[in-house]
């Protein structure tokens, strides 16, 4: 059994078709998103429409809720955009995304923690940079969940833990975005250094279940050109070199 993973696509088409061209030359048995798939300034109604015409198992992250809740003057630029592009069918698709899944005996599948839709998984915040969290503090996240795999997405960053108990915990990174600033649960600021797209699969082998990771270029500047004529130029510089402002 193989499957892939990706997650955290905020509206990046360019790079999601990419990554699904880079996925096919896996042998995949199974694509699944772990959310935050829109929210963002640039392509939330392609995007949308792309997924909703896939066979894929399909997440909320925290930002389809924070889409769904949007009131002007009361939520972010982001979730403000997309929610600005999206008609009734696409609410009605959001509206049926759940925030996280046991796909089956094997593999949970969650877009923060099993616990919460915004909250970091495999990291913590380390002064105002996010660092790999302890196996006890993921252990603590974990809770009662007690499947062999937990996918996990939220932060951006493509991670993998085996933990004590044996289980592995996976983040695949995100598609679309590999950098930013945000101030929850503090301020702090997450690089990975490169524009490409990130994306995992995982597989049960003989030995158990292992993780391969992956990172795929793709036409990233005119994502950034399309992020600084929408006047998100902190989103250009992110898309353009995976630093942040």
């Amino acid at each position: 059994m193989r499957i892939a993973l990706v997650s955290d696509i905020h509206g990046n088409l360019a790079a999601l078709e990419a990554v699904v061209a880079d996925i096919r030359h896996r042998g995949v048995d199974q694509i699944v998103c772990l959310g935050d798939n829109l929210s963002g300034p640039l392509l939330p109604r392609e995007t949308a429409h792309y997924l909703m015409a896939s066979d894929w198992i399909i997440l909320a992250g925290n930002h389809e809720r924070q889409v769904l809740e949007y009131q002007p003057g009361k939520g972010g630029q982001s979730d403000g955009y997309a929610h600005s592009q999206l008609t009734s069918g696409e609410f009605a698709w959001l509206c049926t995304l759940r925030p996280q899944l046991k796909l089956n005996p094997e593999v949970f599948l969650c877009h923060g923690t099993p616990r919460s839709d915004c909250e970091h998984f495999l990291e913590s915040v380390c002064n105002g940079r996010l660092s790999v969290a302890s196996s006890g503090e993921i252990t603590e996240r974990l809770g009662d969940v007690l499947a062999p795999v937990v996918a996990c997405g939220h932060s951006h960053v493509p991670r993998s833990v085996r933990l004590p108990s044996g289980q592995l915990c996976v983040n695949p990174g995100s598609v679309g975005l590999q950098a930013y600033t945000d101030d929850h649960p503090e301020h702090y600021i997450m690089e990975l250094g490169t524009p490409d797209a990130h994306y995992a699969v995982i597989a049960k082998t003989t030995s158990g279940w292992a993780c391969e990771s992956y990172a795929v270029p793709y036409d990233y500047s005119s994502m950034a050109k399309l992020a600084r004529a929408r006047r998100r130029p902190d989103w250009g510089q992110a898309l353009l070199t995976g630093y942040a402002a």
